[in-house]
């Protein structure tokens, strides 16, 4: 059994989520004289690959340290959407449900296509990233809790449409560009869409549930889209944990994996040597043919 990382890279440079704490490390001591060097970091838990726990948003919930493995590693399904939804665009199950298929206790990781817009991409664009991609509404989120999905994962800043989080207040010019963009598309307007009924639904009715999220997923994501593979979720076994920072991967057999690393070989890749998303079309398209 080899692993594919599908974690996005971890440094200062990485974006929190809009006005959280990002990453701060510094030395507290170094080689010459202490001989060991030592860091101190200072973050959020929402900051890089991270898991959203039930108590982020429901008080009675657990805390990340009592999520069981056997929860947290399990079969799911990796979609590839960005043929169906762009910037600002609202995501359907029907969407996910026409490119794969999925079971009842899946995980389910949701490729937006927005990780090639992630800090560590060559078309880097924070902005698009996490102001811009598109989310679900609530017939998604009801459709979860129907299939009874262990928990989901995105590639993008939120689980939530941006624009049905604080950011629409945080980004004016967004929004209006949003409100302009649903009136032409959906025939309503943003405020008329989203209702405050509606705010954050993908964390607000979903974590009461026990269907928690994985943000910002990342890494070489692009090897494994529309196919049914083993995930896993390795966050801190963190006591009182609202959320925490962790490591997201994909589970495939010996052969398998090389197969994979010869497809990897082929496509242009990040500096820090994932699938670069956005000179690696072939591999899309190849995902799309399946």
């Amino acid at each position: 059994m080899k692993i594919i990382d599908l974690s996005m890279p971890l440094g200062i440079g990485t974006p929190a989520w809009p006005t959280y704490e990002p990453l701060q490390v510094k030395y507290f001591k170094r080689l010459a004289p202490n001989g060991a060097n030592g860091q101190l970091v200072t973050h959020s838990n929402h900051v890089g690959t991270h898991l959203d726990g039930e108590i982020h948003f429901y008080t009675p919930g657990k805390d990340i340290a009592s999520l069981d493995m056997d929860y947290l590693c399990h079969d799911g399904v990796i979609v590839d959407l960005e043929d169906a939804a762009g910037d600002y665009d609202v995501y359907t199950s029907k969407m996910v449900e026409d490119r794969v298929e999925v079971k009842e206790g899946d995980i389910l990781i949701i490729s937006t296509g927005y990780h090639q817009y992630g800090w560590d991409q060559p078309h880097a664009d924070e902005v698009r990233y996490m102001i811009k991609h598109p989310g679900p509404d609530r017939e998604f989120a009801e459709w979860c809790k129907k299939k009874k999905l262990r928990w989901i994962g995105v590639d993008c800043g939120s689980a939530d449409h941006p624009m049905n989080t604080k950011i629409r207040d945080w980004m004016p010019a967004q929004a209006k560009e949003c409100d302009a963009h649903f009136q032409q598309k959906y025939g309503k307007s943003l405020e008329e869409y989203f209702t405050p009924d509606k705010y954050q639904l993908m964390h607000i009715e979903m974590f009461n549930h026990g269907i928690v999220h994985a943000e910002c997923v990342g890494g070489d994501l692009d090897l494994l889209l529309n196919r049914r593979v083993k995930i896993g979720c390795f966050p801190w076994r963190f006591v009182d944990g609202e959320s925490s920072i962790a490591r997201i991967v994909a589970f495939v057999e010996d052969d398998e994996y090389e197969e994979l690393m010869a497809k990897k070989a082929k496509c242009e890749l990040t500096k820090f040597g994932d699938v670069s998303r956005a000179g690696s079309q072939w591999l899309i398209d190849e995902a799309r043919r399946r």
